[in-house]
C-alpha cells in the first residue's frame, strides 16, 4: 500500500497533547489536533462535542436561509414544509450521530433546534406557550432524539454481530489498560448505551 505523506497527518488520542513522531519514508507527518474524514470531525481528546456543536450550526444554517423562503411562507403547505425539514434540515443535524454520547447537554441543544424548526412549520412562537409533545403530536412528527437513538441502537446491533477481524467491531470490543486520571470518568460510546439498554 502506497501512503502519501504530502496528504497525511497523524493524531494521537489522549486528553494531553502528547508529541508523536511519525515518518513516511524520509519525511515527518505533522502531528494534528484535529482533522476532518468522511465529513465528521475528530478530536485528539476523543470527544464529539465539538462535531456536535459543528452539526447544530449546520442546521441552524439551513434554516436561516430556508426561513423567508420556506419555513414561514404561507404558501407552501406544513406538508411540503415538513417534506423539507425531513429532507434538508435533520440529515444536517444529525449526520454522523451514530457516534454521538447523548449527554443532557447534548440532547436539550438538539431539542432546541429541533423545536425552533418545528414552532416555525406550526406557525407558533414561543410566547404562544405550546408545549413541544403537542406540536409534534399536531404536525405527526417523531422527536428528533428518538430516531437518534433507534439509529444508534441499529448501528450497535452491527458492531456486536461484526465478525473478528472487522474493525470497527474490535475497536468496540478493546479493552484498553492503564489506570483513568482522577475525577469524574468521561461517559464513553459504550457506558452510554450500557446505561441506556439497562433503563430498557
Amino acid at each position: 500500500m502506497r501512503i502519501s505523506t504530502s496528504k497525511s497527518e497523524s493524531m494521537v488520542l489522549n486528553r494531553k497533547r502528547v508529541e508523536c513522531t511519525l515518518r513516511g519514508g524520509d519525511e515527518i507527518l505533522p502531528q494534528v489536533e484535529e482533522f476532518k474524514y468522511l465529513g465528521v470531525l475528530f478530536t485528539s481528546e476523543g470527544r464529539m462535542e465539538r462535531e456536535i456543536d459543528r452539526r447544530i450550526g449546520a442546521a441552524s444554517a439551513v434554516m436561516r436561509t430556508l426561513h423567508g423562503s420556506v419555513v414561514v411562507k404561507r404558501e407552501l403547505s406544513q406538508k411540503a414544509k415538513l417534506s423539507i425539514y425531513q429532507s434538508i434540515f435533520v440529515p444536517a443535524l444529525t449526520y454522523g450521530h451514530e457516534l454521538w454520547v447523548v449527554t443532557e447537554r447534548t440532547r436539550l441543544r438538539v431539542q432546541a433546534a429541533e423545536m425552533s424548526f418545528l414552532h416555525r412549520v406550526a406557525g407558533l412562537s414561543l410566547r404562544d406557550r405550546v408545549r413541544s409533545s403537542v406540536i409534534r403530536e399536531e404536525l405527526g412528527v417523531d422527536p428528533l432524539l428518538l430516531r437518534i437513538e433507534r439509529s444508534q441502537m441499529r448501528w450497535l446491533g452491527h458492531l456486536v454481530r461484526m465478525p473478528p477481524g472487522r474493525l470497527p467491531g474490535e475497536v468496540f470490543r478493546a479493552c484498553p489498560t492503564g489506570r483513568r486520571p482522577r475525577g469524574r470518568p468521561k461517559t464513553r460510546w459504550r457506558d452510554y448505551w450500557r446505561i441506556s439498554t439497562s433503563t430498557v
